[in-house]
């Protein structure tokens, strides 16, 4: 089955920056598209960046300007580059992907999270 592994979380004081990496294993897989999302304490989880294939990329306005989404096809890698954080941006960041064709019987995976806590 596809795995994913997200790294790079923390604590980190406002105006600091962290940068998130998600790598998808596994065999046999196309990767169409791949996102970001987040759930704060006590909120739904949301979409925070996602880039297609193409490299085309859409932001959540809270995160427009502070956060760049890139990926590594060859490693089959998302990153997320936040920049400016904010106390608002804390939250437990999920890695998401979906596939041109099913696998396993999903098109769809998702990662365990990484917590991110911004706080002086």
């Amino acid at each position: 089955q596809v795995q994913l592994v997200e790294s790079g979380g923390g604590l980190v004081q406002p105006g600091g920056s962290l940068r998130l990496s998600c790598t998808a294993s596994g065999r046999g897989f196309s990767i169409n598209a791949m996102a970001w999302y987040r759930q704060a304490l006590g909120k739904q989880r949301e979409l925070v960046a996602s880039i297609a294939s193409s490299g085309s990329t859409r932001y959540a306005d809270s995160v427009k300007g502070r956060f760049t989404i890139s990926r590594d096809n060859a490693k089959n890698t998302v990153y997320l580059q936040m920049n400016s954080l904010k106390p608002e941006d804390t939250a437990v960041y999920y890695c998401n992907i979906v596939l041109n064709f099913r696998f396993d019987g999903h098109d769809t995976y998702w990662g365990r999270g990484t917590q991110v806590t911004v706080s002086s």
